[in-house]
């Protein structure tokens, strides 16, 4: 670029600055949004007005260019602020420019501004309306890196030194040195560099690519852009890359990209996105395709292959992550793997019914359970005891927990994996399908300072995820909430959760524990014993509002088994708020459910006058697309709350049997799980064949 360039003729005038510290310039006249960016030519233009960076100046330098001065301490990343004609160039650390030399800043003004900071050097000038404006870059990237490094206790003093003076050396980046010297790993780095910008981290080895997004570039593409599509959603795609500033990769990104959608970020290095791509790229991820990939292997396989840093390309490991991704995707709630004698059988658990997803050769259970048992930190050699365990991956964008048992059968391991979609977990109790009459129930006892709610249920009947979403509701900074589960199945913010560790921590000493650390609710996971139970009581009777689980059959089972646990009818008078009984009813696809007239004896059960028989909904028997063809798709809450007062309370106290509190109860406008079903079939959500499997229609 020539040193004089031209002032076009309109640009005789500039107008005043003002940048802030958020790094986002306006103009005293409109304000119009441009970006401000680093490219590799040193060349940009504002408004006509050329820069070009050159290396002169000192480092304190003040410029005056016009009626404009400039002054200049430059570091990595530049925070720019402009006072009136005073331009004032200072920059904090932005840690991505470690690994791509490259940076970014935005700003307001009627036309976008385009600078280099290359990685040549540490002065640098600008040409503007003909002028040269000689400017010093300082950076300090080494020692600020180095110092968090450090200060995360993963480098050490010596360390750095050593790194700083094969970096004068060599010339390359502070983070290449330290990872081509070893001092620390691709992982760590990007790590540090992705909590520099507010970015997440890439991780590729808990991470399954959605075959989608890749489809949207070819290799060469994403190679040549140093970008890998990792998932897409409605709104956002996720993209790994090593520089989450550099501007022209992001605007060649969109013109691969559906438009509407939000790119976010996530850091990583070169080396680890080289490796990922290649893996993404060079390797098939459908199933069908992995199978034929197996077919030409030996039978035998190595755990060592099933580890390390370029384990995600093994056959094994790409298969069992495609299943893993194909449930998620699906929607399921769990995997059965189940080996026979010739073969094995993959199950998935849709809507609460298992349907076979997959049929597999019994050869590739082997490799297929070490994975499997390695991903959830089990013990690989013991093939005759039954085994927890459980991992974290990331599916398609999808944050997802694995809760995995294994169980030695006549034909090997059984494995069960419980998928706990973190996406789709907590939600409003209007989301999970709860009637207005049963939230405004809710809502009544959750405004109780003290006593104890009980959810009941089977397992799989969602009161984990009702429990999480009635905590949520009322999560905030005013209360101290605890919770004591095995396991903690969804993390929630803010809220102090614990995992109850056999022989190690125990429901009843971890309530003790609890209620030292000054709680205002308290959520246990499940009431199992006597000294639970007296426990959980206790807590409820001094002043904390404690949530719990039971099993039991319906809401009024629930006195009676506490009873049988030896609690004393008491201590549960005027303790209890109110016990939740609730199922998990197929929910109607909306797109090919089938209307029809209610018969008579459904009249009956409906509550309605068979002379004017409702329009009601049954499942369409042939489905369609977008239920898979099954007629369902998703669940809904089947609920009954039963609330306590004064004269409830008298009646458990003087322990009454179980028929006149149910009397009472009725009396008083109790309504059962039957009759919210049948609310559900006239609003068209569900149908009777669904209700009948978890609800007794006959039971009054």
């Amino acid at each position: 670029m020539n040193d004089d360039i031209s002032k076009p003729e309109n640009t005789d005038e500039y107008e005043p600055l003002s940048l802030e510290n958020d790094d986002v310039a306006t103009s005293e006249g409109d304000q119009k949004e441009t970006e401000l960016s680093l490219d590799g030519d040193g060349d940009a233009a504002i408004e006509g007005t050329s820069f070009d960076l050159v290396s002169e100046g000192d480092a304190d330098d003040n410029v005056t260019l016009g009626d404009v001065t400039i002054a200049s301490t430059v570091d990595p990343t530049t925070d720019v602020m402009l006072d009136d004609d005073v331009l004032d160039v200072e920059a904090t650390e932005v840690l991505p420019d470690i690994a791509g030399g490259k940076q970014g800043m935005s700003a307001r003004k009627n036309s976008d501004i385009e600078m280099d900071s290359s990685a040549q050097g540490h002065r640098g000038g600008a040409m503007m309306g003909g002028h040269s404006v000689p400017v010093n870059v300082e950076r300090e990237i080494s020692s600020r890196l180095g110092d968090r490094l450090i200060e995360l206790g993963v480098l050490t003093s010596e360390q750095l030194a050593v790194a700083l003076q094969e970096k004068k050396i060599s010339g390359k980046m502070l983070g290449q040195v330290l990872v081509d010297l070893e001092f620390i790993d691709d992982q760590i780095l990007s790590q540090v560099l992705a909590e520099a910008a507010g970015h997440e981290v890439f991780d590729p080895k808990n991470t399954i690519v959605d075959g989608a997004a890749l489809a949207l570039m070819d290799r060469s593409i994403a190679e040549k852009m140093n970008v890998l599509p990792v998932s897409i959603g409605e709104d956002e795609i996720c993209v790994a890359m090593t520089d989450p500033h550099d501007v022209v990769a992001m605007d060649s990104l969109r013109r691969y990209i559906p438009k509407g959608l939000i790119v976010k970020p996530l850091v990583t290095t070169p080396t680890i996105l080289s490796e990922a791509i290649d893996a993404a790229y060079g390797y098939s991820n459908a199933i069908d395709d992995i199978l034929k990939e197996l077919e030409q292997q030996g039978d035998d396989i190595d755990v060592a292959e099933l580890t390390g840093d370029g384990a995600y390309t093994h056959p094994i490991v790409r298969l069992v992550n495609a299943l893993v991704f194909d449930a998620v995707k699906t929607g399921v709630s769990d995997l059965h793997f189940e080996p026979e004698e010739n073969f094995c059988r993959l199950r998935f658990r849709l809507d609460g019914v298992l349907f076979t997803a997959y049929m597999m050769h019994k050869k590739h259970w082997n490799g297929m359970s070490q994975r499997i048992k390695l991903m959830s930190n089990m013990n690989i050699a013991d093939k005759l005891s039954p085994q927890d365990g459980r991992f974290h991956i990331n599916v398609g964008g999808r944050e997802a927990d694995f809760r995995v048992s294994s169980l030695p059968t006549v034909h090997g391991e059984n494995i069960v994996l419980r998928v706990l979609d973190k996406s789709s977990s907590i939600m409003p109790l209007e989301g999970l399908g709860f009637s207005a009459i049963n939230r405004e129930k809710i809502a009544y006892c959750q405004t109780k300072p003290e006593g104890i709610i009980i959810v009941t249920g089977p397992t799989g009947s969602g009161k984990s995820t009702s429990l999480y979403s009635m905590l949520n509701h009322i999560n905030s900074v005013e209360v101290n909430i605890q919770t004591l589960e095995d396991p903690v199945e969804y993390t929630l913010p803010m809220i102090r959760q614990t995992n109850v560790r056999e022989g190690v921590l125990e429901f009843s000493d971890g309530i003790k524990a609890m209620l030292r650390q000054d709680p205002d609710i308290i959520f246990i996971g499940e009431v199992r014993d006597q000294t639970t139970a007296e426990m959980a009581l206790k807590a409820a009777m001094t002043g904390h509002q404690v949530y719990t689980t039971l099993h039991t059959n319906d809401s009024f089972g629930a006195l009676p088994r506490l009873m049988d646990l030896n609690i004393k009818p008491g201590m549960l008078a005027g303790s209890i708020i109110g016990v939740f009984a609730q199922r998990l009813a197929r929910r109607l696809c909306s797109s090919c459910r089938v209307p029809y007239r209610a018969s008579d004896e459904e009249c009956k059960y409906l509550g309605v006058e068979p002379s004017d028989p409702p329009e009601i909904f049954k499942a369409n028997e042939k489905g369609c697309p977008m239920c898979m063809g099954k007629g369902y798709k998703g669940r809904i809450a089947l609920a009954e709350i039963l609330t306590f007062d004064e004269d409830l309370d008298d009646l458990v106290a003087s322990n009454a049997p179980k028929s006149e509190i149910r009397k009472l109860a009725f009396e008083k406008g109790f309504k059962s799980m039957k009759d919210d079903g049948m609310l559900k079939i006239l609003e068209g959500i569900t149908d009777f064949a669904a209700v009948s499997k978890v609800a007794n229609i006959d039971k009054d």
